[in-house]
């Protein structure tokens, strides 16, 4: 199936089976990217505590693990959960955030990638270098890295892992070891509002859980983020403005749409 065909048909699976997502997310961005849940069509759920994640998950058709706000009870619980939901075959969908920026971070991704079985991991340049041996430079949440001309690398973590791996930054590029594409949709605006990397991976996630394919959920995702920031920049006035602006654009935006401003290319 062609990309853009794909692309709509997931958006409006999402919009037909408002699947459930559930998040174990951090503080700063749970409020947001619960309505990025809602207003892309699933249901969202936030149920961090490891006395009933793992019994929440089985309901859910995708699970979120996203480091954040890392503290050691918060990482035992996704492990508890992220097991749970590979029992069940339920996808994992893994933000790395900070990996490589201090110890605790990094040994508490390099853990979630060893143990349990993921299938897209969402982050920055620096994140995804880190994971993939790399070096990548990360300050604080933020990363300090960009991709380059290393594709490459990330097509190759992708392959060796088994994941499918969703980078953002400028330009976003999607790869699953045999499968690359870059996307270009989006607006600077975007990076200077809190939460929407990990917005990126919420969206990638609702579409996890209403398609099977980990590739054209990711790419699906992504591309729906970035539309819906380009409108959103359009209509606000600054970063205080874009967040309503944003939710509104992804709450009404048809999927026919998204597959026609879709803006892509496959590297060579």
């Amino acid at each position: 199936m062609e990309l853009r065909e794909k692309t709509v048909e997931i958006l409006a699976a999402i919009r037909e089976s408002s699947p459930m997502v559930h998040h174990i997310t951090n503080r700063v961005v749970m409020n947001f990217t619960a309505n990025v849940t809602l207003c892309i069509g699933a249901a969202p759920v936030m149920a961090p505590c490891i006395e009933e994640s793992p019994e929440m998950v089985k309901y859910a058709g995708a699970l979120l693990l996203n480091i954040g706000t890392l503290d050691l009870p918060l990482v035992e619980s996704m492990m508890a959960a992220g097991k749970a939901a590979n029992e069940a075959g339920i996808p994992v969908i893994f933000d790395p955030v900070g990996a490589g920026a201090t110890a605790l971070r990094t040994r508490a991704a390099e853990m979630i990638c060893r143990h349990l079985k993921l299938s897209i991991v969402r982050g920055n340049a620096g994140e995804i270098l880190s994971l993939a041996g790399q070096g990548g430079r990360v300050r604080g949440v933020d990363s300090m890295d960009t991709l380059g001309n290393r594709i490459d690398v990330i097509s190759s973590l992708a392959s060796d892992r088994g994941w499918t791996v969703a980078l953002t930054g400028a330009e976003d590029v999607v790869t699953d070891g045999e499968r690359t594409v870059v996307l270009t949709n989006g607006d600077p605006v975007m990076g200077r509002v809190t939460g929407t990397g990990c917005a990126a991976t919420t969206a990638v996630a609702c579409c996890a859980a209403a398609w099977s394919d980990p590739f054209g959920a990711a790419t699906a995702g992504i591309t729906a983020m970035g539309l819906a920031g380009e409108k959103a920049a359009s209509l606000c006035s600054g970063p205080g403005t874009f967040v309503p602006h944003f939710l509104d654009a992804l709450a009404n935006m048809e999927p026919s749409a998204v597959g026609e401003g879709m803006a892509f290319h496959v590297p060579d």
